[in-house]
């Protein structure tokens, strides 16, 4: 069993407009695309289509907090949020001639004491894997991600910003940092592929037991105890990478919930994400491809 823990999920927002955003003018657009956003969200929703049990966790409030609920469960995803007094932050993003504007909220403000009713919701579903995922809301502190790793006798997995996960103190089974992110955690270059695997390398020294690093079209880095792995990205027509570092942590993890090795479980990261972005929108894809792609992902020891 995997839990995910959001502690600020959002609503996301998409609005596309037919023509260039001016100032001091109303904009209108015929439609607008709402989805439960989040990186805890997100992968939930590639599990439980993988078919891998999940649940969802976090804090959820007001009408948004609703709808982020009720938009997982339309998709059969099970969801055990903690109810707070405010209202689930409304993220924005509007597209017009070419142009993108995102108008993120930080979240509503929470008392830390709402970290006690979540790790008790965790622990009732006994996980063997934990992710946390995502950022803070006004009121949490990073001891706060600690306490999740700290709570109970599980592998816990934290995807977060680099400059958060430089000063988490707690000992993880993993982390995943994209290249930005990675470059953030240790003032690493980055630059390039070898850059980034040394940078991944080094880092498992700072707690993680192991460092999953997505790459974008360069592919990705497992740093283990043992070696380090990298998987070339698939030769597919990309048509969106929104969530493509979330759909690679999902088949990782998927494949450590089977039992299956480290190159196994990048083999299939890699044809998860790949699956991805090969569609447009934020929508989960169908992965019945994920065993013949898996096949094509070719891992060798750096």
């Amino acid at each position: 069993m995997i839990v995910t823990v959001t502690y600020n999920p959002a609503v996301d927002q998409t609005v596309q407009f037919d023509e260039p955003m001016e100032p001091d003018r109303v904009m209108r657009a015929e439609s607008a695309r709402y989805d439960a956003g989040g990186k805890g969200i997100n992968v939930a929703q590639f599990l439980t289509a993988m078919d891998k049990p999940c649940v969802a966790t976090g804090l959820a409030g007001g009408f948004t907090g609703r709808f982020v609920r009720e938009d997982m469960q339309s998709g059969g995803v099970e969801t055990d949020f903690t109810e707070i007094e405010g209202i689930t932050r409304l993220n924005t993003t509007a597209l017009a001639d070419s142009e993108e504007y995102k108008l993120n909220l930080n979240g509503p403000a929470v008392d830390r004491s709402v970290v006690d009713a979540v790790l008790e919701r965790v622990r009732a579903h006994d996980p063997d894997w934990v992710l946390v995922g995502g950022s803070l809301p006004p009121g949490l502190e990073i001891a706060d991600i600690d306490r999740v790793a700290t709570a109970g006798d599980w592998e816990t997995v934290v995807d977060v910003e680099g400059t958060i996960l430089r000063r988490l103190d707690a000992r993880y089974s993993m982390c995943k940092p994209n290249r930005h992110e990675l470059g953030d955690a240790t003032d690493a270059d980055v630059s390039t592929l070898e850059g980034c695997a040394r940078a991944a390398g080094s880092f498992r020294d700072q707690g993680f037991d192991r460092v999953l690093a997505s790459l974008g079209a360069d592919g990705a880095v497992l740093a283990t105890g043992d070696q380090l792995l990298y998987a070339d990205a698939l030769d597919i027509d990309v048509v969106d990478t929104v969530g493509a570092g979330d759909a690679l942590l999902s088949g990782v993890l998927s494949a450590w919930e089977a039992g299956q090795s480290d190159e196994a479980a990048l083999k299939t990261g890699v044809a998860v994400s790949s699956l991805l972005v090969s569609q447009a929108g934020t929508g989960v894809p169908s992965f019945d491809a994920v065993d013949s792609l898996r096949d094509e992902v070719a891992v060798r020891t750096l």
